[in-house]
């Protein structure tokens, strides 16, 4: 018999995508940041769909603050259509909560909820409740509309070899520090998908060892990373770098011929956010592998 443990999260959704219909025609499925639906050629614009869950124990720790843990739920969503170069608009909230959490926790996990849906946009549409057995962990999920203008959507599949790859802010320590309190790259991506649009596109949240390998697999392609050149955050390594995870900064494939006028024109719009070159995409077979980065349901996940 095998157990989640033995196969781990891509491989099971594989699995779990062959088991029920899909749409014959998507315009993404399963495996990209956001489902994406369309509504037909009239409509200017693409459907984004997201579902994501913060789990205790997995995602924040018993003694964090309720309303960054409210924000980070809510950011994460966000940072996902930022991801496809969309923008956010109608949320549902669901919440499985142990009965002795107190009143006072919850209404500041929403307020951090809140504080995100001002900031970036987006409205509470709705929601559930639920109980848990008693000291089991707090659940809170969030699913999400938003949309994307047909011309601006970003995949993770449609990169080429020789494309350069680049990211923004720093790499590592995220889990220590700013994991909680990050900030989603809706503005800048706005930039980029109006400005120089990327070839492709995705956020980083399990690590750039474990993501990257995602988008060069969804365009066909093998990956080099140039480690001395990694935006490392300050007191952490390479290795932290590559394999921390809950980064939620932008990783990008850009034509090589057009880095060199998008960092340029960057610096000059985002002075105080770094954008970095870290390697390119190569044939598929070839470049290398990484090791490292969050793996759900690993022997060391939990």
């Amino acid at each position: 018999m095998n157990y989640l443990s033995d196969i781990g999260e891509d491989a099971l959704i594989q699995r779990l995508v062959r088991l029920v219909p899909l749409d014959p025609a998507p315009a993404a499925g399963p495996g990209d940041d956001c489902a994406v639906i369309d509504p037909g050629p009239d409509h200017p614009s693409l459907l984004l769909l997201k579902t994501d869950a913060l789990v205790e124990h997995i995602h924040f720790l018993s003694a964090a603050a309720p309303r960054s843990v409210g924000w980070k739920a809510c950011a994460r969503v966000v940072s996902d259509f930022a991801a496809m170069g969309g923008h956010p608009q109608h949320f549902l909230v669901t919440l499985a909560l142990p009965p002795q959490t107190p009143v006072a926790w919850v209404e500041d996990l929403y307020r951090g909820i809140g504080d995100c849906l001002r900031r970036f946009g987006g409205t509470l549409a709705g929601g559930e409740t639920s109980s848990v057995p008693q000291h089991s962990a707090a659940v809170i999920s969030i699913a999400a509309t938003g949309s994307v203008l047909r011309h601006h959507l970003t995949l993770r599949s449609t990169a080429q070899p020789g494309h350069s790859l680049l990211v923004t802010g720093s790499l590592g320590g995220s889990r220590l520090t700013k994991h909680l309190t990050f900030t989603p790259r809706l503005k800048e991506t706005d930039w980029l998908v109006s400005n120089f649009k990327p070839s492709a596109m995705m956020d980083l949240s399990d690590g750039l060892a474990r993501d990257l390998p995602r988008l060069a697999a969804a365009s066909g392609c093998g990956l080099v990373v140039e480690r001395g050149a990694l935006p490392v955050t300050a007191g952490c390594t390479v290795e932290q770098a590559l394999g921390d995870g809950e980064d939620f900064e932008m990783l990008l494939a850009v034509e090589d011929e057009r880095v060199a006028g998008l960092l340029a024109a960057w610096g000059e719009v985002f002075p105080d956010l770094a954008l970095t070159r870290i390697g390119r995409l190569v044939e598929a077979g070839a470049g290398e592998a990484l090791d490292g980065g969050w793996e759900h349901f690993s022997a060391g996940s939990a």
